[in-house]
């Protein structure tokens, strides 16, 4: 078998950390071995560090991002809740779907795509819903949202309404503190700047969202209550839920290890350096940026397509001749946008040189 070696520049899946490729290759555990256990554990810790977090409930979730979402919802939302989603961009959009699958009442606060969301207008959209949704950094526009002022704002004024956070793409490529945010819900994805392959939903859940959670909820396979019995334990010990991925948890827990030796300021402090070589050397390029300025993400670029220039025609060429890939736009931007991301292994000067040299040739500029 051929396997060709791409770099990753999209919007994910990002080339993994060594690390992370060096743990999903160690000798296989069982998902009730000791030695696992002690893992999943140190991973939990981990993730608790880089959420920045004391939540009991904080685990890695066997699925993708998208899992991590469905799970928020399906253990927080009752037939009739009234749930306000702040959408500005794909994965706000998502989020009111899977809220109405479960029964809520939507309540959309549409941004114009490419801008950050606004607390005031998501205060304003209903005095006390059970719940209120928004992405920290949207993948689809590559813009930052403060969750910060919006989780305060709302502990403020009612201590009832829960703050779920979509953190897909900022959780390990950003500074966070959801403990001071007062986020209550939140996901990631294994993908992006967590450097590892797709296949885990980081997840964290707070004593607050427990609390008020749906106690069986309507899937058997993301109740949180089973979850936690198998991840935290309880009088009679561990209970089995399913059998969780040990190779990937593995794989994370190694990843983490790197960040935690590199340290998160670090980590971050790459990301911001190698985003920001990049969007200096697509302006310097004479090309237009999408996300409002004062609220681009680091890790993730998104750039507008030249006027008469074909953007399948272009991802083709970086794909064929060096083998780079870079995400079209999504949705109304689909062939007006490109996304790059400088993720994880990838949030690094020489790769941000490298795909801009290469924009450079096939554009011509």
């Amino acid at each position: 078998m051929s396997v060709t070696e791409r770099i990753l520049l999209g919007p994910g899946p990002s080339n993994p950390y060594p690390e992370a490729t060096l743990g999903l290759a160690a000798p296989l555990l069982g998902h009730l071995d000791p030695e696992f256990l002690a893992m999943l554990e140190r991973t939990c810790g981990r993730l608790r560090s880089l959420w920045g977090t004391e939540n009991p409930l904080t685990l890695p979730l066997s699925g993708t991002g998208s899992l991590g979402m469905e799970a928020a919802f399906a253990n927080t939302v009752r037939p009739g809740d009234q749930v306000v989603v702040a959408v500005n961009g794909l994965f706000g959009e998502r989020m009111c779907e899977v809220a109405s699958r479960y029964g809520a009442h939507v309540i959309r606060v549409d941004h114009e795509w490419g801008r950050p969301v606004d607390t005031q207008r998501v205060l304003d959209a209903h005095p006390a819903p059970a719940l209120v949704a928004a992405v920290h950094a949207e993948t689809s526009t590559g813009v930052a949202s403060d969750i910060g002022a919006l989780g305060r704002a709302l502990r403020e004024r009612s201590g009832e309404t829960l703050l779920l956070a979509d953190c897909v793409t900022s959780l390990g490529g950003m500074p966070m503190d959801l403990d001071e945010w007062k986020v209550d819900i939140a996901y990631s994805g294994t993908q992006k700047c967590l450097g590892v392959a797709p296949g885990l939903a980081p997840f964290t859940f707070s004593e607050r969202a427990w609390e008020q959670r749906v106690p069986s909820p309507p899937v058997w396979y993301l109740d949180l209550g089973l979850l936690g019995a198998y991840v935290r334990g309880g009088p009679g010990g561990r209970a089995y839920h399913h059998t969780a991925p040990t190779a990937m948890v593995a794989s994370l827990d190694a990843a983490l290890a790197r960040v935690e030796e590199e340290g998160v300021e670090a980590v971050a402090a790459r990301h911001a350096a190698a985003g920001a070589h990049l969007r200096e050397g697509l302006q310097e390029m004479g090309l237009e940026l999408f996300a409002a300025e004062g609220h681009r993400l680091a890790q993730l670029t998104s750039v507008r397509v030249p006027e008469g220039v074909d953007s399948g025609k272009v991802r083709e060429r970086l794909l064929r001749e060096y083998d780079l890939e870079i995400g079209a736009g999504v949705g109304p931007y689909a062939s007006t946008v490109w996304r790059i991301g400088l993720m994880g292994h990838n949030a690094r000067l020489n790769r941000a040189e490298l795909v801009l040299a290469a924009l450079r040739r096939v554009l011509g500029r």
